[in-house]
């Protein structure tokens, strides 16, 4: 029998960072591209308002739904955002170059194969879910880990309104109880709300004419 990606054998062979049972660590996924300070953000809200240990930023090799033809080197993206992190809590790794998927489905999946005993949580900003069910397998996504949304400028009403939200509406979390979303089962979700940044890797692209 085929074995689906995030139990393929050459994934077991990625290089993750360090965690132990019953850790609290936060996970930020995109290319990075560049880095920038609304990353430090929404890492700084997550951290707080969901009493984290860690945040592990994801610098993906690349986004499915994107085209990556101009898109530098990872290393070059991860030395940046480490530059930018500037926090003991903040790891920042590339480990998905080496798995046998692209998509977020599988790492989470193969983040639970390896660490099954850390309280996991996906942080993703609003402009996110607003298209988060245009995602492959959205729907496993939600159902592996609780998750965490950071309201974005413009955004929350689009969000709020999204298919993903709508059709898990009943399993959101008051953001007053946002401290309990690390322990929960999976599908649970919470919005923060906090201090804004307009910053956008599209928007410091555009400026520098890439």
């Amino acid at each position: 029998m085929r074995r689906s990606a995030p139990y393929a054998f050459g994934s077991l062979g990625a290089r993750l960072p360090l965690a132990t049972p019953g850790q609290r660590i936060g996970l930020l996924g995109g290319s990075f591209n560049p880095p920038h300070a609304a990353h430090r953000l929404i890492t700084e809200i997550a951290i707080k308002r969901l009493g984290l240990d860690q945040v592990w930023w994801l610098v993906t090799p690349g986004n499915p739904l994107k085209a990556n033809g101009g898109l530098p080197p990872l290393e070059d993206r991860a030395s940046l955002a480490r530059q930018l992190a500037r926090r003991p809590d903040v790891v920042v790794t590339g480990f998905e170059k080496d798995l046998s998927s692209p998509y977020t489905a599988a790492t989470l999946a193969h983040l639970r194969l390896r660490h099954p005993g850390v309280r996991f949580v996906w942080i993703m900003g609003g402009d996110c879910l607003a298209g988060f069910h245009r995602w492959q397998n959205w729907r496993g996504i939600l159902a592996t880990m609780p998750v965490a949304v950071v309201d974005r400028p413009g955004w929350r009403l689009r969000a709020m309104a999204s298919k993903a939200a709508q059709s898990h509406r009943d399993r959101r979390i008051p953001e007053a109880m946002a401290m309990t979303l690390p322990e929960l089962s999976a599908p649970a979700w919470t919005y923060l709300t906090g201090p804004l940044s307009p910053l956008s890797s599209t928007m410091i692209r555009a400026a520098r004419g890439r």
